[in-house]
Order: structure tokens, then C-alpha cells, then sequence
């Protein structure tokens, strides 16, 4: 490979790559939220991550099984890993083919940046 080829597959890793952002990133609004897990956090959980880290699924597909959201304590336990993985543009999961939209990922940052209530 030349040098020009190897610079400009440097240079498309590099834009290519994207630092996930952190829980710390996104603070709380300063009014709080009015998501809570009844109203939010249940079925986005029930719904894109349940299938692999839930306590009954059978089918985890690799997913840790320290890794289980099947509580609220569990999810508030876990909260700062799911936001890097699942929350605002973080989207390495639930690994597709049906994503949750950016709209509900950017619900569950704002519910778990103010502590999922």
C-alpha cells in the first residue's frame, strides 16, 4: 500500500471513529424530568433490552448476566453503562435490526441523567 493510502485510510478512521458519550455529558434538565420508569423506563426496557438482560430471558444472546435490568435497582445500578451503550447518540445496542429512534434514545439520557425516577 502507498503512503497516500495509507493516510487516507487513517484519515477515514479517524472521522469515522466517534467517542461514545458519558452520562456526565448529559445533566438532568434544570426542571427535572417527567419521564419515570412507569410512564418511560419500563417499556423502553420491556422493549429494546429485556430480551437479553432480562432475569427470565432464556435467550440471552452473550449479554452478561451481571448485566440483568429486570429492577429498577438494577437499571439505577447500571445506569452510566446503559447510557454509554443505548442513550442520546450512543447506539452500539440493542444491536439492531430494529433500533429504537433518536427520539427515544434521547429520552432514556434524559431519564437516566436525572437518576431514572
Amino acid at each position: 500500500m502507498c503512503r497516500l493510502q495509507m493516510y487516507a485510510l487513517l484519515l477515514l478512521l479517524l472521522l469515522g471513529c466517534k467517542a461514545e458519550s458519558s452520562i456526565d455529558d448529559y445533566p438532568c434538565p434544570p426542571t427535572g424530568t417527567k419521564l419515570t420508569y412507569d410512564s418511560f423506563g419500563s417499556s423502553f426496557l420491556a422493549e429494546n433490552c429485556q430480551t437479553c438482560h432480562g432475569r427470565q430471558s432464556s435467550e440471552r444472546k452473550g449479554a452478561p448476566s451481571s448485566f440483568d435490568f429486570g429492577t429498577i435497582a438494577d437499571v439505577r445500578a447500571h445506569k452510566a453503562r446503559i447510557f454509554a451503550r443505548a442513550a442520546a447518540e450512543n447506539v452500539t445496542m440493542p444491536p439492531g435490526p430494529d433500533d429504537p429512534p433518536a427520539a427515544a434514545r434521547h429520552e432514556l439520557a434524559e431519564w437516566l441523567a436525572c437518576g431514572a425516577p
